[in-house]
């Protein structure tokens, strides 16, 4: 009988999962990919297996009885799926582990309380995260569940990165820059010592470029610096988030504009960034990139720009730069992104081999370069599964 973990990566829209079969001595191996669709409003259910052949393609019935039946549903069919295989434990990706939660956890009710208790420091993911736990809890409660927390990897921050300029008690409260996308820069740095073992030894930043856009620094593979903070608005121009803003925006928009706190929400999180400054032709990079309209191309520059202005300060964090690595959606498929942000580092000794971008090469540093760039892809399912193999299973 073959074991089995399935890894689950909730949103407030789709549930992406993967599944690995258990081999010995504690190995895993991917079996197949799947997500559910618009879960809110006509749930579409696919799944493919490693060789991208579609296993499952079906329209389920309206959402009218919430999220818990579909996560259900999944179970089931990952269950049937398997024969008389077994699943042994769900792994699954939790935002915010505050300041407590640094390493992956077994699930127990003390540990939802405690990740229910840190919901408004992620108000619009953590309950999207937590709410497939519950469902499989409900369905299946001798099933091992696992919580990974994308804000643990940036544990390993000195406190000068991680505090901000308040008065000390509000630190007590929690306020505090923690750092997100800590699975994907995981990943990165576990594959660092077979791809590039000086890298691996050296000061390295990952940009993790998709909807949701970050950079982290990593000294010998540990985090010593990020651009997003408190919360996932923070760092980089995103897809529909606008990234670093002067906190006298927020106050001129409550006193002056009247604005509500969620119509101020709804604007930071829905509205803004590469969507915003496009002037609402997209907040896809691949939409922005083949528009003819100046304002795409503006947002376009704008991503670049403050990518490189970024990775400046984290270069500064660092004392140095070796490496300089580009994941995620936009970081791994953009070779025009990925151009346009190094020829804004030429300065640090960065020569990019045009060519070799283009063809999305894993290295694209052309020889002579100082800084060795590199295309790496994440896997934040298999860091998942890892975790709850050694943790839950």
């Amino acid at each position: 009988m073959t074991e089995a973990i399935l890894t689950l990566n909730a949103g407030s829209s789709s549930l992406k999962f993967a599944l690995f079969r258990v081999g010995r001595p504690d190995t895993l191996e991917l079996a197949l990919r799947g997500e559910i669709e618009a879960i809110a409003e006509h749930p579409h259910f696919l799944a493919w297996d490693v060789d991208g052949e579609t296993l499952v393609d079906e329209a389920w019935p309206d959402a009218a009885g919430g999220s818990r039946p579909l996560f259900e549903k999944v179970i089931d069919w990952i269950e049937a799926h398997l024969g008389s295989d077994r699943l042994i434990a769900v792994g699954h990706r939790v935002v915010h582990g505050g300041p407590d939660h640094a390493e992956p956890e077994r699930v127990t009710p003390a540990l939802l309380t405690s990740l229910d208790r840190i919901t408004p420091l992620a108000p619009l993911h953590q309950p999207q995260n937590l709410a497939p736990i519950r469902a499989i809890a409900a369905a299946r409660p001798d099933l091992p569940q696992v919580a990974c927390f994308d804000t643990a990897f940036h544990h390993t921050m000195p406190a000068v990165a991680s505090r901000f300029a308040l008065p000390r008690e509000y630190e007590t409260m929690a306020i505090r820059r923690y750092g997100f996308h800590g699975l994907s820069y995981e990943s990165i740095a576990s594959r660092l010592p077979d791809l590039a073992p000086a890298l691996a030894r050296g000061r390295v930043i990952v940009a993790h470029l998709g909807n949701g856009a970050s950079l982290c620094a990593l000294d010998r593979g540990r985090s010593i610096d990020t651009t997003m903070g408190f919360s996932a608005l923070d760092g980089l121009v995103m897809g529909t988030r606008p990234g670093t803003l002067d906190p006298g925006v927020i106050l001129y928009l409550l006193q002056e504009q009247e604005m509500t706190a969620a119509e101020i929400e709804d604007l930071l999180y829905r509205r803004s960034g590469l969507l915003g400054v496009s002037g609402g032709i997209s907040s896809d990079m691949r939409t922005l990139l083949e528009s003819p309209d100046p304002r795409a191309a503006e947002a376009v520059e704008l991503f670049a720009y403050r990518i490189a202005r970024e990775a400046g300060g984290l270069t500064s964090s660092l004392g140095g730069l070796d490496g300089l690595i580009f994941t995620a959606g936009i970081g791994q498929h953009a070779p025009p992104i990925r151009a346009a942000v190094c020829a804004r580092l030429e300065w640090l000794g960065i020569v990019l081999d045009q060519a070799a971008n283009e063809r999305g090469e894993t290295l694209i540093s052309a020889p002579q370069s100082r800084v060795e760039v590199r295309v790496i892809a994440t896997d934040e399912e298999s860091m998942i599964a890892r975790h709850t193999l050694a943790t839950g299973a």
